[in-house]
């Protein structure tokens, strides 16, 4: 049975608001996906996922206070109405760090959230920007688990093509953002971060050689190689045949995780992807050491 660091969950109160926000087709996906923990549930049983840790997708909570309380709390009844289904990864209201700062307390101490989910960016300050600089050291003081999940660039509309951002843009961002983290120390500054990558990495296994030999001459103090090794990843998407083995040169087998992605992954795409992988109990094993250290 696997165990889920990768899934989404959309209560109808945060669909309702993306629609009213004028995201219904959020980040040229369709369509918003439907979502119930129960159908939820029947998905995992097919899948044979035992656990999923689930999190709000891009655009996030759209930086308001009030919207990432309610989608918090929902996460967590669905927690308690389902037990052992589901963890909680909680989402923060970006820009806003006094905001963000109350709701890390909130989900950690009231929800029992098993860990975070930032977005690359809000509104293009990425996540390693100084202004977020006390939310991440609130989340390393307490030695959360943190999902990094991508969105789109601030200059998608050019970048993009018209075609749906997920595709491509998002694995970029995911890489600009963790950079940008590498480079100016913060992943070095906070070794009690338990930072996941999405989607396999993205593009860094097959840049990160480029990036240190820029590091030498930008940020000669950082070890790029090595902060990105301790660093834990995620197989969302197609990891095989291909981005896996890239991977596998950049981070231990101990750091990697099992993601499905659902629901914006539908089911028999999640189903496929997860036949090309042979070692989903190994997988398992390194997720529930990473989540056995109780809350953050």
């Amino acid at each position: 049975m696997k165990l889920d660091v990768h899934a989404h969950y959309l209560p109808e109160l945060y669909r309702d608001a993306l629609r009213a926000a004028g995201h219904d087709q959020p980040d040229g996906f369709p369509y918003v996906p439907e979502w119930s923990a129960a159908e939820h549930v029947q998905v995992m049983d097919r899948l044979e996922i035992a656990t999923s840790y689930l999190s709000v997708s891009s655009p996030g909570v759209l930086g308001d206070a009030d919207l990432a309380r309610a989608v918090n709390e929902e996460g967590r009844r669905a927690v308690v109405d389902h037990p052992g289904r589901f963890g909680l990864l909680a989402s923060l209201p970006l820009p806003d760090v006094d905001a963000a700062m109350a709701e890390i307390a909130h989900a950690g101490e009231r929800l029992d959230a098993d860990g975070f989910v930032l977005l690359t960016n809000v509104d293009g300050t990425y996540v390693g920007d100084a202004s977020f600089t006390p939310v991440l050291r609130e989340l390393d003081r307490r030695r959360a688990r943190v999902l990094l999940h991508p969105t789109s660039p601030a200059c998608w509309e050019r970048t993009s093509l018209g075609r749906p951002r997920p595709m491509l843009e998002f694995l970029f961002d995911t890489t600009r953002a963790i950079v940008d983290l590498l480079l100016d120390g913060t992943i070095a500054a906070l070794p009690d971060l338990e930072l996941i990558v999405p989607h396999a990495g993205a593009v860094l296994p097959m840049v990160a050689d480029r990036i240190q030999a820029f590091a030498s001459l930008l940020a000669p103090d950082v070890d790029v190689l090595g902060d990105l090794g301790r660093l834990h990843y995620d197989l969302a998407g197609y990891a095989v045949p291909r981005q896996l083995d890239a991977l596998l040169t950049l981070a231990p087998r101990d750091h990697l995780h099992y993601g499905s992605d659902y629901p914006f992954t539908p089911e028999p795409v999640v189903s496929a992807a997860a036949q090309r992988i042979d070692f989903h109990a190994e997988l398992g094993a390194n997720t529930e050491r990473l989540f056995s250290r109780g809350r953050p």
